[in-house]
């Protein structure tokens, strides 16, 4: 008879206590891991996140660096039909939506017999996507410079190698510098569209984690910071370079 009362009034309690306002409420976030205690638990799938999309930008910022570079140089001074070839390439590729040569990379080349994994398509198409727009920059500081800088260094007995290497190319790049930086931080930020290929960057590694917690704004937010941070720290170097080779 006493265990029957005893179970009765906790039975009462316990309805009375669920019926207050805002109890299950109280419970959950009792249940819920603080930020700082999932993002510990986090750490390693989101640092390895950071480590894969800085290692793609940078690799395809070389890259496409290098291969833009030539490509100024040949729609500067080519010949045909090379200079032709630069220009349908560079017009072509710049006017495709990177997410676009994204996937066509990781999907379409796999018919012709090209078969690459996630990182191989996402530096590819980052790179090709930056060396249409370096290529395009090189062209503009090149063609800005004024004619007499090259008749100046033919006065002197420079041929067109010596020219372009000791004349016209250091000038035509520290023209270009505060836009290739901005091509720069554009590549980094272009990182974000790789993970639709299931390559597992900062945005992956968040929304892999957010799918466990349901954190969504602390962990966005947390992702857009580092972002800003590696996007910060390019702009800066750029600018300190930028500095460091102007024309005093």
């Amino acid at each position: 008879m006493i265990l029957t009362l005893r179970l009765i009034e906790f039975t009462t309690l316990s309805t009375l206590k669920m019926d207050t306002p805002g109890y299950f409420e109280d419970q959950k976030l009792q249940g819920t891991p603080g930020f700082f205690s999932e993002l510990w638990t986090a750490k390693n799938g989101l640092f390895s996140g950071a480590l894969t999309a800085m290692g793609v930008a940078f690799t395809a910022i070389f890259l496409g660096t290098v291969l833009g570079v030539f490509i100024g140089i040949t729609l500067a001074y080519g010949k045909q039909p090379g200079r032709f070839i630069a220009r349908v390439y560079t017009d072509v590729i710049r006017g495709i939506p990177l997410l676009a040569l994204i996937l066509a990379n990781f999907y379409l080349l796999s018919v012709v017999g090209v078969n690459l994994n996630a990182l191989q398509a996402g530096v590819l198409s980052l790179g090709i996507f930056c060396s249409s727009h370096v290529g395009e920059m090189v062209r503009g500081g090149l063609q800005n410079l004024p004619v007499g800088q090259t008749e100046a260094a033919q006065s002197i007995g420079l041929n067109f190698t010596q020219t372009f290497r000791y004349v016209l190319l250091p000038q035509a790049l520290r023209q270009i510098l505060p836009t290739w930086t901005n091509t720069a931080v554009e590549i980094v930020k272009g990182t974000t569209l790789i993970s639709v290929i299931g390559l597992s960057e900062i945005i992956l590694a968040t929304q892999q984690v957010i799918a466990r917690n349901f954190q969504t704004l602390n962990f966005y937010a947390f992702a857009g910071l580092i972002y800003f941070i590696i996007c910060f720290s390019i702009e800066r170097l750029g600018k300190h370079v930028e500095k460091k080779i102007a024309i005093k």
